[in-house]
């Protein structure tokens, strides 16, 4: 009775730490697999046969199909089971995120996760806070079961005179998240990280705008 009473107590004290992340010096062992380039079309094809070799999984038409998906050419098949996979993936992540500072869409096939760096990290520190540290554990869990997936992971900031300083900035948040998803078994080999600094906001330049323009946006596209 006493052993049991000392292993709940000690599983109480692991639910209640508090998420720091690991020594910056460490990334690059938790990243290793991961791409730091832009996740377009030459890129994933470059990175597919290093994902399939390390257990990667591509959305195929094993199971069940529905009534109207019985016939049809493989082409026909493959499609829709893709664009079932990808809008389960989406309901999912939507059910599941709603609170303040995030969102997600679908831009074609491709579903984006869009978070605001208040949302997930500290306010005056590099580093991920209790109410991020329990977004990312949903998220993880979600990506883990739709795991035919690439994803790239881009930090953004607001604008900023130094330029090098705002992709410094921004790599910092997208590589602190995608650490936190390799800690949660989320394989690197399906990731691409990087800092976008100031491009391409999505607010306006006021305080409200700003706070905005920071984020890390998600983007999961499929594995053909």
């Amino acid at each position: 009775m006493k052993l049991y009473s000392v292993f709940l107590s000690i599983l109480l004290l692991a639910g209640c730490m508090k998420y720091h992340s690991p020594a910056h010096e460490t990334w690059q062992t938790y990243l290793r697999g991961a791409s730091f380039s832009d996740m377009n079309e030459n890129a994933k094809i470059a990175k597919l046969p290093i994902y399939m070799g390390h257990g990667g999984k591509r959305i195929t038409t094993n199971g069940e199909l529905s009534p109207n998906m019985q016939y049809g050419d493989k082409t026909s098949i493959d499609n829709a089971m893709l664009i079932k996979y990808m809008s389960n993936l989406e309901y999912e992540l939507y059910d599941s995120l709603r609170k303040p500072g995030m969102s997600v869409q679908r831009v074609g096939t491709d579903v984006v996760v869009i978070l605001v760096r208040d949302a997930i990290m500290e306010l005056n520190v590099a580093d991920i806070s209790d109410d991020g540290a329990d977004t990312l554990n949903i998220i993880s869990k979600i990506i883990n079961k739709y795991n035919a997936t690439f994803m790239e992971i881009a930090g953004y900031t607001d604008s900023m005179h130094d330029q090098n300083a705002a992709r410094s900035f921004s790599l910092d948040m997208a590589e602190r998240v995608g650490v936190y998803f390799v800690q949660h078994n989320v394989s690197p080999y399906r990731m691409f990280i990087l800092g976008r600094g100031s491009a391409r906001p999505i607010a306006g330049q006021d305080d409200m705008g700003r706070l905005t323009n920071r984020r890390v946006e998600i983007r999961f596209t499929p594995v053909r």
